[in-house]
């Protein structure tokens, strides 16, 4: 049997060495100059003329972001109300990262191997949505695995139907597994209730939803708008570098595929978000990389409305339990993460904190590293969860009030594009959305409701 790839043996091409120095990157990032990759590094390692991270010289990477942070979006911090709908956990493209996904085959009608995975009708997903935008939210996020029987639409399917080689094309019948998952057109048209806005789509499920044809991602993309998409998350990204996604994705789509499909989104209308995951087996010049692939396509585009950068969550996943990495990134690393993000995407105007990957007081700290979004109330959240995070499914609007205000900022809820605000007065509660189709300003979930929610997470 072969050995598995281990950390020892991994070998890039990409280091982290310049010819720059730290001191000359800090004054470029100071006058507000654009960063190059070399200076992206010196700022990311402290100065690549050093071992490890001096704190002394991250102190004054923070402080130079933070300042931007200042200086562009001022003292407000943003959030929003919203649901993750997750509509499924089937996939069988086995990254190495996530522990989200379930064998597609243990989904299947034939099987008689246990799925602690789900799968939900696009009838199961509109009730869902249905109940969290009569609370008061206002976009559902959905993400999901790449299942077999996913198709676009009825036309895809019936391409699908008709390949002659299903299997090269990751394609089943809906009429082999126990619950189908409908299309994805059948699944946004479920998710878009009383106006909520419907965020969904990555790079990686148009690749799915255009696998045996040959269209475009703008005619996938033109679909989903028709059914009700709105805008598009930029995940599936981890790091737009492919010695990298060899390792850690080697099916997932490329990083050239990533981008086309994000440029294809934004020429159909959409603006979206993007991501980096990092803190596994990539280095600073991986990082400083994706950085600029990314701001070269907000030069392009235009569309990118807030960066996430997303930090590794090891514990349950593949690459931890084959050794190939040790654990996530350190405090350190996500705090320059933060900062240089800001520091050197000076075309994308907001920076989330996200608390699910970071926790309440690492992510309340990273709004002072450049990051001014905290992220959204996430009524479910499965996806972290899975890969062992541990940091809970839900933060209430007087969550939000109570840990803005104890850092000194301003909180504001927020529409999807930031177009639409609303600063929240702290000494007026109750706290709870008013932005949303039937948001009136109460709590999303009842004290009961909280407490059971606390107690299973807890659990």
């Amino acid at each position: 049997m072969e050995r598995p790839v281990t950390e020892a043996d991994l070998t890039f091409e990409h280091v982290p060495e310049t010819d720059q120095s730290f001191e000359n990157a800090l004054a470029k990032a100071r006058n507000g100059d654009r960063l190059t990759v070399d200076d992206a590094i010196e700022l990311l390692t402290t100065g690549t003329d050093s071992e490890g991270i001096v704190r002394r010289r991250k102190e004054r990477v923070l402080e130079a972001a933070d300042r931007r942070r200042a200086e562009e979006v001022g003292e407000e911090v943003t959030f929003i109300a919203n649901l993750n709908n997750n509509v499924t956990t089937a996939c069988n493209v086995g990254c190495l990262f996530c522990n989200f996904k379930d064998a597609a085959h243990t989904f299947e009608r034939e099987t008689e191997i246990e799925t602690a995975g789900f799968t939900k009708t696009p009838a199961e997903s509109r009730e869902i949505v249905a109940d969290a935008v009569e609370r008061g939210i206002y976009e559902v996020t959905s993400v999901s695995g790449l299942h077999p029987a996913f198709a676009l639409d009825d036309d895809h399917r019936e391409l699908l139907e008709t390949h002659p080689n299903p299997k090269e094309i990751n394609y089943k019948p809906p009429e082999a597994y126990e619950t189908s998952p409908g299309t994805y057109t059948d699944q946004i048209a479920a998710m878009s209730v009383d106006d909520v806005h419907v965020h969904s789509m990555t790079p990686e499920e148009v690749y799915h939803a255009r696998r045996g044809t040959d269209w475009d991602y703008e005619e996938v993309y033109s679909r989903l708008k028709d059914a009700g998409l709105d805008t598009v998350p930029g995940t599936a990204a981890e790091i737009l570098v492919e010695e990298v996604r060899e390792v850690i994705c080697p099916g997932k789509i490329s990083t050239d595929g990533w981008l086309e499909a994000m440029e294809a989104a934004a020429s159909v209308g959409f603006d979206m978000t993007a991501t980096i995951m990092y803190g596994h087996v990539e280095n600073e010049a991986h990082r400083a990389m994706h950085l600029q692939r990314v701001r070269d396509l907000q030069d392009r585009t235009g569309a990118i409305t807030e960066f996430v950068p997303l930090s590794f969550i090891h514990q349950n996943t593949p690459l931890f339990e084959h050794d190939v990495v040790a654990g996530g990134a350190s405090t350190d690393e996500d705090e320059l993460m933060i900062a240089v993000s800001r520091l050197f995407l000076d075309n994308i105007e907001h920076i989330q904190s996200s608390w699910v990957k970071y926790g309440d007081e690492h992510g309340l700290k990273l709004l002072n590293c450049g990051a001014d979004d905290y992220m959204g109330t996430i009524l479910s959240e499965e996806i972290t969860k899975r890969a062992g995070g541990g940091y809970g499914e839900f933060r209430s609007f007087a969550d939000y009030v109570e840990m803005i205000t104890s850092i000194g900022r301003v909180p504001v809820e927020r529409s999807t594009d930031y177009e639409t605000r609303r600063v929240i007065d702290p000494d007026e509660p109750p706290f709870g959305p008013q932005l949303g189709p039937n948001a009136d300003g109460t709590p999303l979930l009842t004290r009961e409701e909280r407490e059971t929610r606390a107690s299973r997470s807890a659990k």
